[in-house]
C-alpha cells in the first residue's frame, strides 16, 4: 500500500479534472444543453489519460 494516500500532483490533477467534468455536465443537464453534457462526458476519459501520463512522468510520487 502507498505511504501518499493519493496526495500526488498526479491524483490531484485527475480529480480536479473529473470534479470539472461532472460540474460541465450538470450544468448540462440543468440547462438542457446537450452539447454541454457530452463535453463534460468527454472530461472522464481525458482525466484517466491525464493520470496516466502524469504517473509515467513521475508525478506520482510524494516524495
Amino acid at each position: 500500500m502507498s505511504d501518499n494516500h493519493g496526495n500526488t500532483p498526479a491524483a490531484w490533477t485527475a480529480v480536479i479534472l473529473g470534479l470539472a467534468g461532472f460540474v460541465v455536465g450538470g450544468i448540462g443537464v440543468m440547462v438542457t444543453s446537450m452539447p454541454l453534457f457530452w463535453v463534460g462526458v468527454a472530461f472522464a476519459p481525458v482525466a484517466l489519460i491525464t493520470f496516466y501520463v502524469m504517473i509515467r512522468m513521475g508525478f506520482h510520487d510524494s516524495h
